[in-house]
Formats: C-alpha cells, structure tokens, sequence
C-alpha cells in the first residue's frame, strides 16, 4: 500500500516514493490559540461539537467509549462503554443522534445525543474508521483514499468520493470533521490533514501540524499516539485538535505558507 511521508516544505508530499508538486495546492501551518487538558488514556477515534459541547469516542477492545467532555478541563461528565468485543472508532452528530462506528465489528450505533441510549444498529462492508455529518450527508472513511457518503436518515451508503491531489489517491484517510463545506481528514500516522472538496474529492488544502505535540511531549512512547481528532465549533468558528493518547488538546488558527 502506498504511503504518505511527512510533508516537506517547499517540495510537497511524497506519495509511493514520487514526489508531488503543490503549485495549485495551498499548505497551511498553526497558531496555537489555546491549550487544553486531555485524557491521556483516551485512544481518540472521533472528536466533534454539538450546540457548542465537545464530544469524543475512544478505541481500544475494552477500553471503547463516547464521551461528553468538558473543553476547558478535559473532565468526563457522561460516559457511554462499548462492549468490550467491539473496538470504538469515528463518531459525529447526526440530527438529535449521535453516530458511532467500529473498526473491524461491520457494526456502527445510533445514541440519543442526550441520555446516551442506544437507539439503533446499523451495518456496513469493511472497516470503519472516521465519521462526520453536515445537514444533508453523513461521511465515512474505511482507512483507504475512499469517503463513503450515507444517508443521514438511513446511514445506508448511497456512493463514494475518490480523494485525490494532483491526480494522486490519498489513502489513510481517519478522523474526519466537516468545516464551512470542506471534509478536513487526517492521515492516519502523519501530523498532516487534508482539506478536501466533497464534490471533486481534491485535496484544496494541507494542513502541517509537524510540532503542535512533538512525539517526545505525547507523554507515550506508543506508536499508536498519533495526531488523530478534530473538532470544530461551527458557531464559534473555532478549530480543535488532539491525537490518541494525547494528554493536550489545542485549539488552532490556521496560517497559509509563504511559498
């Protein structure tokens, strides 16, 4: 399988050994606005807001949850456990529901946003990995260069958006976030996220966190405390993220690169 090397400044990204040119591709670095406590025994999966309260959903076979979480503190307040068979993955607000997947179970689940109950089953081909909704679609990724676009009502698949920069499949896609009509995504053990067009699946933009959280500050030697969650408060239009096992979450202003 093809991957994806960190971003190199100035040249582009490195696909499959191929270097990709960025002229028509914009990169973006941080500002650090603000600093937050996070759970550093949450194996992040799925991190979103709804009506302005941060949510996220953990992995880890035993160790799966969806979490009501206070921003400021990093404070459980509600909690929801999976059972211990099933290994938690992407998570995103869908209506008054809040939607779950699991990673290699073929089973995702439908909770009352409020109480946490579940409501519903529902089952799909594969893998699941991240998850993120607007007001007519709900977006799924499986870990390849593939964004499954489902009913919102149903969360049957309805079709499929091929990501591509410069004509190149980026695959690896993992948590995803919708922000002002763009799916950001990460790219699963890379400090980098993509910006893509939902309607073309082109990358429109990358994101370098190279730094926010250097790997000897993750507080983890595991390789697993990569940067994975995003989160944005459409209202406030402010932007967040964090990575599994990370004991900081960072809210960011995005800053276009000087070529």
């Amino acid at each position: 399988m093809k991957k994806i090397a960190s971003l190199v400044l100035g040249l582009g990204l490195v696909l499959g050994g191929a270097t990709v040119a960025q002229a028509a591709i914009p990169v973006y670095g941080f500002m650090v606005k603000n600093t937050y406590p996070h759970d550093p025994g949450a194996f992040t999966q799925g991190l979103f807001f709804k009506d302005g309260q941060l949510y996220e959903s953990t992995g880890q076979k035993g160790q799966s949850s969806l979490r009501k979480v206070d921003l400021k503190t990093g404070k459980v307040l509600q909690k929801k456990a999976l059972a211990d068979e099933y290994f938690g993955e992407g998570s995103a607000a869908v209506g008054d529901n809040i939607v779950t997947l699991t990673w290699q179970s073929n089973v995702g689940f439908v909770y009352d946003a409020k109480t946490f109950t579940m409501k519903s089953r529902f089952n799909y081909k594969g893998e699941g990995w991240g998850l993120a909704s607007d007001a007519q679609h709900v977006y799924m990724s499986d870990g390849s260069n593939e964004i499954r676009v489902l009913d919102p009502k149903t969360l049957d698949e309805q079709r499929r958006i091929q990501v591509t920069a410069e004509g190149k499949p980026i695959p690896q896609l993992n948590e995803l976030e919708v922000v002002d009509g763009e799916i950001y995504a990460n790219i699963w053990g890379y400090d980098v996220i993509a910006r893509i067009d939902p309607a073309s699946g082109k990358v429109v933009g990358w994101i370098n966190l190279a730094g926010l959280l250097p790997p000897d500050k993750r507080g983890t030697t595991s390789v697993d405390a990569v940067l994975n969650g995003i989160a944005y408060d459409a209202k406030q239009k402010r932007l967040y993220v964090t990575g599994k096992l990370w004991p900081k979450l960072f809210e960011i202003e995005l800053v276009k690169m000087q070529k």
